[in-house]
């Protein structure tokens, strides 16, 4: 059975990043405006230190969400892939004045600077991309299980900080088959919406 749903989750993953990469230009850019007035509308940007991501693949762009962020004064980290513990990520501050390097994957990062790092527990929300999500707040990432693995203690030891998927509306699916160590989200943002979970 597990083996069925390796299979399956193989499948919609292909499925779904052939959804996001289909998307023009001018569809992309729309989404990631729609994206930022849906977060000021319902306040989900009144917070202290946010992370955020830069987009690979077709995610949705969250460019228009950090530059509202050093407007007000709002703190950005970026995942960043940890060098001692694969499998991992840290949180590094990003500013327009970042160094910034290609991790193995190709995706900028912060050069890491040992005072840029942000612990969980001092972060208010952390928007994820993903590949898939369903109306209960499952999300299905590219496989890797970065953002399981080192968001788990959120779940574990009662952190107070939210998990926000960023997606385009096509990328819902109608149930996610889910694995024990999937993290579920507390919302899911889309062009067209905000699921409260």
């Amino acid at each position: 059975m597990s083996g069925d749903k390796h299979v399956l989750r193989a499948e919609l993953r292909n499925e779904f990043r052939h959804r996001r990469r289909g998307l023009s230009e001018s569809a992309q850019q729309t989404a990631s405006q729609a994206v930022l007035n849906n977060l000021i509308e319902t306040n989900l940007l009144d917070v202290r230190r946010i992370v955020a991501y830069l987009p690979n693949d077709g995610e949705v762009s969250l460019q228009p969400v950090i530059e509202y962020a050093w407007q007000q004064g709002i703190d950005v980290y970026l995942p960043v892939l940890h060098p001692f513990s694969p499998g991992n990520l840290l949180f590094c501050r990003f500013t327009p004045s970042s160094h910034m390097q290609p991790n193995r994957f190709g995706i900028p990062e912060p050069v890491i600077e040992v005072q840029d790092i942000c612990p969980l527990a001092s972060l208010d929300c952390i928007f994820t991309p993903l590949v898939a999500f369903d109306a209960h707040g499952n999300r299905m990432g590219m496989g890797g299980g970065f953002y399981d693995r080192t968001l788990a203690p959120i779940r574990r030891d009662g952190l107070n900080c939210q998990l926000i998927g960023v997606a385009h509306s096509c990328q819902q699916a109608d149930l996610l088959p889910v694995q024990s160590w999937d993290i579920p989200l507390d919302k899911i943002v889309t062009e067209q919406q905000i699921y409260s979970l």
